[in-house]
């Protein structure tokens, strides 16, 4: 089909096509290992764990790209609740085996991490499982808060109950 295209529409077509496959990649998903999702290190070495404020939520965690990071209420500590497609609409913040994630400035909680039962790592924080909302585009996003029963992993520890009462996972 690529020989019916002219030379620089199959270029372009090309391009798109690996865009496409980029972004989808980014977030990981269950069953995936050690599988980059967003901000999650496989290569250059562990993430550092940052935060980011609003009026509204105060100090939250924010993965190495800066997207917000969200614990699940029901979880407990080194302990999903997410599986299936909970999983592939919060994606779990997860390094290769045997990586740490590093406290960034700011993050005084105690970082960690546990194996999921299909065997990825996930980083835990004062141990609850962390993850992305995947709707969630760029840093500062927090339009998961409330959602399913996530709320965005504050700073101080402490869960916030969800505000928006939308649940679902």
């Amino acid at each position: 089909m690529t020989a019916l295209l002219p030379r620089t529409s199959r270029v372009a077509a090309i391009a798109a096509v690996g865009l496409l496959v980029a972004a989808c990649g980014a977030y990981g998903g269950a069953g995936a290992g050690a599988s980059q999702t967003p901000g999650a290190s496989t290569a250059g070495g562990p993430p550092t764990i940052g935060i980011a404020t609003s009026a509204a939520l105060g100090a939250y965690l924010t993965g190495p790209n800066g997207l917000t990071l969200y614990i699940k209420t029901s979880d407990t500590a080194n302990t999903s609740t997410c599986t299936g497609a909970c999983l592939a609409a919060w994606p779990a913040l997860t390094v290769t085996a045997g990586q740490s994630p590093i406290a960034g400035a700011g993050v005084t909680g105690a970082l960690g991490t546990f194996t999921r039962p299909e065997g990825a790592t996930q980083v835990t924080y004062n141990g609850l499982p962390l993850y992305y909302w995947a709707s969630d585009k760029k840093a500062g996003d927090t339009t998961g808060q409330g959602v399913g029963g996530f709320v965005v992993a504050s700073v101080s520890g402490a869960a916030p109950s969800p505000s928006s009462g939308r649940y679902g996972y």
